[in-house]
């Protein structure tokens, strides 16, 4: 069987394979970060914010340590959108990346809904409306600003010496850990997506794509000149 994948996967082009990469490490991150929520409401809140944010982190890891010498292992169109700010993806891989990833998403939800259940609407990001909306839209351009900032420095060093993976899953632990009970910190686009639009909860939407990609898009403006300095030089 392993062989068969091997040579199927030899058939691909490189954007095929980074289509591939992008849309089961989607599907790996999405059923981690909210199958986690429904897991832990199934249990009465019993499990908490520790679980909710480790659980993300197990995740990643395993997406970016499998997948990462494929496609750079975004598995988040607001992530995606800061590499092609940086120049690292092209227009044309911008779209293979976007449909991967939405398509691994709802993918992912739709295995939490028949697998795990049906609980907290199948894990959709929530802010916290008791802070004031100008509050919950910074410190998610603030979740997503920090995540690109840590892609970026793993990317800079090349891999953080074998550490990048554990970096990145370890901002997006932090980030749960301590921010979301404010705006869920989503910090990912198609990971609000799946759930909202499967349990059909779509009244938060608007905040998890737009300032989501206002964060990272920040970030990437702010960092385009070091790596673009650093292509010249190569």
């Amino acid at each position: 069987m392993s062989q068969i994948l091997v040579k199927l996967a030899d058939k691909l082009t490189p954007n095929q394979k980074k289509f591939v990469a992008e849309v089961i490490g989607t599907f790996i991150v999405v059923v981690f970060a909210t199958g986690s929520v429904v897991v832990d409401s199934k249990l009465n809140g019993v499990l908490g914010i520790p679980f909710i944010a480790f659980a993300p982190f197990v995740g990643i890891a395993i997406g970016v340590y499998i997948f990462g010498k494929i496609s750079m292992a975004h598995f988040n169109p607001a992530v995606t959108i800061g590499f092609l700010i940086t120049k690292h993806i092209t227009k044309i891989q911008l779209a293979y990346y976007l449909c991967a990833e939405i398509i691994g998403a709802l993918l992912g939800s739709i295995f939490v809904k028949y697998a795990i259940g049906l609980n907290a609407n199948l894990g959709a990001n929530a802010p916290n409306y008791s802070f004031h909306i100008p509050a919950i839209f910074g410190i998610e351009v603030l979740a997503s600003a920090l995540l690109m900032t840590v892609i970026f420095m793993v990317v800079y060093t090349k891999g953080l010496k074998g550490f990048g993976g554990i970096a990145i899953d370890g901002i997006v632990g932090l980030d749960i850990f301590f921010l979301a009970f404010i705006s869920g910190a989503s910090m990912n686009p198609a990971r609000s997506l799946a759930p909202a639009s499967l349990s059909g909860v779509l009244g938060n939407l608007w905040l998890y794509w737009s300032a989501t990609f206002v964060g990272t898009s920040t970030v990437a403006f702010l960092l385009r000149k070091k790596f673009v300095n650093i292509s010249k030089g190569s």
